[in-house]
């Protein structure tokens, strides 16, 4: 089966997930970790992309990404990988292939969801319970954030302005969000199957944020066009709009075949 084109980013946005194949280890010692650091630094100072959050873990990692240029994310990642996998392999004495398939990226159309998603990649050594204070992780972009640094690996600036113009305070108010539990799920499905967050987040992107099962009480020609636009320019199944709707699948139907009928 051929592979999916990738979608690109309206924003420039992306969150990635790269893992090693059958879920082996991509990361043996800290001398690993701190070689793939090296390598996304050198591939940014190469292609000029901006890094808003990342988290190394065992056998996998996040990277929160912005483009410059649309499509350069595939440069970025195909350097990336392939610098570091030769890197690894030559350590190792290994050969072949060191990464499952290819990476997973998602892309973020919605700046509503840009903390959610650093709070996210920031908080996943504590869903694996590797420690139990998100400061206690030395492989995150977390600590950059919480004690900036000069030539920092991570463009912190953005995300902190948003909290406020003063950056101690800012820094705090970043402490205080990124201690609360994130209840999005920013897994990434494969293929062409979407997981619910994903769902979820397409959805409410079109209606201003508000819950996907408010659309059922939308006016009939609010509903409808919402509808066809999830099913039309979103690619969401009818079945799946009608599970996160609540609409029932004929009238769904019913909606799509009106709209192809004009």
């Amino acid at each position: 089966m051929a592979r999916l084109a990738r979608k690109i980013s309206q924003t420039g946005l992306y969150h990635i997930i790269f893992r090693g194949i059958c879920r082996q280890n991509i990361f043996e010692d800290m001398n690993d970790y701190e070689k793939m650091l090296e390598v996304i630094k050198q591939v940014k100072r190469e292609l000029q992309y901006d890094i808003y959050a990342y988290c190394l873990m065992t056998n996998h990692a996040h990277l929160f990404i912005k483009e410059k240029n649309a499509g350069d994310i595939i440069k970025i990642m195909s350097k990336i990988l392939s610098q570091y996998a030769g890197w690894f392999n030559r350590k190792y004495l290994r050969s072949g292939a060191l990464f499952g398939d290819r990476y997973k990226s998602e892309a973020i159309e919605d700046y509503r969801y840009l903390f959610s998603l650093v709070r996210y990649i920031h908080q996943n050594p504590l869903r694996a319970g590797i420690v139990s204070k998100l400061d206690d992780y030395k492989w995150s972009s977390y600590n950059d954030y919480i004690k900036p640094k000069e030539n920092s690996l991570t463009d912190t600036g953005f995300i902190l302005n948003q909290f406020s113009d003063d950056k101690d305070k800012a820094v705090e108010l970043f402490i205080e969000f990124n201690n609360e539990i994130e209840d999005n799920d920013f897994t990434i499905a494969d293929g062409r199957r979407k997981n619910e967050g994903s769902i979820k987040r397409i959805i409410m992107s079109l209606i201003d944020g508000e819950q996907p099962h408010t659309i059922k009480s939308m006016p009939k020609e609010k509903r409808d066009l919402i509808i066809y636009k999830l099913y039309k320019d979103e690619g969401l199944s009818k079945s799946v709009i009608e599970r996160a709707t609540g609409i029932s699948r004929g009238t769904i139907i019913k909606i799509i075949k009106q709209f192809e009928m004009q």
